[in-house]
């Protein structure tokens, strides 16, 4: 084998070298300085997300904050997008909230370390493109979700109070309903600051200076000023290596099988936000090298086996934190690294850090978790009122708030299979007698009479969901000798329609018809050769269009009759 087959060989294996050399062409001074500066200010964004989403995750402000520094080193370098920022989110904290109420903190490490091995193979078997086949109205629901799931979480935390767990985010919803807490009003003042700050200020404001981390100071301000009795996120350890992490010593080996459920719904929901990331920030910047599907799920599961290990939370790619880069006028992986450092020096003031009131980070989850809806998706499927997607939407979102999270994406990817085999069984099957007026009209006089012909048209797939439809149009046929199934316009087969096509032929024949096939593409053609069907109608029975297979059959039924 030859240097340059090895090097594609190599470059399919690890695209990296490959997506460097496109994302760094024609860097310069500028470039730089423009990475740079739009990783700072994607630092100041992110400072009060990684506090609040670590605590979100069931973990703790340090472990969401060891999170964003880390998988933007890790991630950062060796995703798949130069424009993609990595670190904890709220879709994550949602199914990781769940996973620490049952296992505990070791049982978000272990789930997190599975699921970057199993996000890793993904990317090993290049197998990326899977996100395609869930439809924008199941991501939107689940989205939608997990947003409630946030929002009812930071309740107690916003009221000030501690309500009872409860196994569901809809029964906790139910139990604060029928027994709503005594708020501490000094939590909810300082919660309302942050979230009237945040939906006040302006956005052209935002680039320059987050309303979240100004809300953040102004409560921490506040709360000191006037000694504030409101719980705060307590100790930030002053390093990226947490003494509470994941050991080999200290893995709950006879819960692993408890954590396979989670661990795959964190490999899932990472590796479709971190996609669907890449995707969004791609339209966002004109002539972008196009994301490496393949490079960034390797990347992502390099990330979250490592994060676990200095005792971060899983992380994905984050669209509002990427949006802000690339609005900023960052363009390439530095910076996502700049960002990182940028937090690394944050840990300086950790001791300052640690007097954020809980109800802060509360506002700012709220917010985040109104914002995090598809607003626009949700309009467009209700404003056109699109059943299927209204049913998928409101499935999946009461099925994420419900049941477990891992049940909520099974029954997503169910329901979107169930969506797709409904809506390709709305084609038709219809019957059309042949006159010889219509021939005529064609350009065609026949020379029989015609009206032993029919030509039955199939539009869409022949499968399992419209052969009863097809059986039922095709059950009486008595009065045609010669029948043209015409295939123009089906793009597949499966067993079920190779046999009603095999039946049609054998009722007609037992007769004494005829069937002619029509309009035949690869797919359908190669299935019905591999069924035999075409061998046994032979080549004069199978024509390129309808209008060809009648006038075949007009000449043949002609012929017969002469001869008779």
């Amino acid at each position: 084998m030859n240097m340059s087959a090895w090097s594609e060989r190599a470059a399919g294996w690890f695209p990296l070298p490959g997506v460097l050399r496109a994302e760094f062409r024609g860097y310069a001074a500028a470039t730089l300085r423009a990475d740079v500066l739009a990783g700072i200010t994607v630092a100041a964004v992110a400072l009060p997300l990684a506090l609040a989403f670590g605590i979100a995750s069931g973990a703790t402000a340090a472990s969401g904050l060891v999170t964003a520094i880390i998988a933007g080193l890790v991630i950062g370098a060796l995703g798949g997008a130069g424009y993609q920022i990595s670190g904890p989110t709220g879709a994550m904290s949602a199914v990781l909230i769940a996973v620490s109420a049952r296992h505990g903190i070791q049982g978000v490490f272990v789930a997190g370390l599975l699921a970057g091995i199993m996000i890793f193979l993904l990317g090993v078997f290049d197998l990326g493109q899977i996100v395609n086949f869930i439809p924008s109205a199941v991501i939107a629901g689940f989205t939608s979700g997990i947003a409630i799931i946030i929002f009812v979480g930071q309740i107690d935390n916003f009221l000030g109070v501690q309500t009872p767990p409860a196994e569901s985010t809809l029964l906790k919803i139910v139990e604060i309903a029928r027994h709503p807490p005594a708020p501490n009003w000094a939590a909810v003042g300082v919660g309302a600051l942050v979230i009237v700050l945040m939906l006040m200020w302006p956005a052209r404001w935002n680039l320059r200076f987050p309303a979240s981390l100004l809300g953040m100071i102004l409560a921490t301000l506040v709360a000191a000023v006037f000694s504030l009795q409101i719980p705060t996120i307590g100790t930030i350890p002053q390093t990226i290596l947490l003494d509470d992490r994941l050991q080999f010593g200290s893995i709950p080996w006879s819960a692993l099988p408890e954590l396979i459920a989670p661990a795959l719904s964190i490999a899932a929901l990472g590796a479709i936000e971190s996609l669907l990331c890449g995707t969004v920030g791609g339209r966002m910047i004109e002539n972008s090298p196009r994301m490496d599907s393949k490079q960034e799920l390797l990347a992502q599961g390099v990330g979250n086996i490592v994060l676990p290990f200095f005792g971060g939370v899983p992380a994905t790619a984050a669209i509002a934190r990427s949006s802000v880069a690339i609005k900023s006028g960052g363009r390439t992986r530095i910076v996502s690294i700049t960002h990182s450092l940028v937090l690394l020096l944050a840990l300086l003031i950790a001791p300052i850090l640690s007097r954020i009131p809980m109800a802060a980070l509360a506002g700012v989850l709220m917010v985040t978790a109104w914002r995090m809806n598809e607003w626009g998706e949700i309009h467009d499927i209700f404003g056109h009122r699109f059943k299927s997607a209204m049913f998928a939407f409101l499935t999946t979102m009461f099925a994420t708030i419900a049941l477990d999270l891992t049940q909520a994406i099974i029954l997503g990817v169910a329901l979107s299979a169930l969506i797709f085999v409904f809506q390709i069984s709305r084609g038709k099957v219809t019957l059309s007698p042949v006159t010889a007026d219509k021939m005529r009209a064609a350009g065609h006089d026949m020379q029989s009479d015609g009206t032993h012909m029919a030509v039955i048209y199939v539009v869409g797939p022949l499968f399992f969901g419209t052969s009863p439809r097809f059986e039922e149009t095709t059950s009486n046929l008595d009065a045609y000798k010669d029948v043209i199934l015409s295939l123009r316009t089906t793009p597949l087969l499966d067993t079920t329609g190779i046999g009603q096509i095999e039946k049609l032929i054998q009722d007609t024949e037992a007769r004494g018809g005829r069937v002619w096939l029509a309009g035949l593409n690869d797919p359908v053609e190669h299935y019905l050769r591999r069924a035999g069907l075409l061998d046994h109608l032979g080549p004069e029975r199978i024509h390129w269009s309808a209008f060809e297979a009648i006038t075949a059959a007009d000449h043949l039924a002609a012929h017969e009759g002469e001869t008779a």
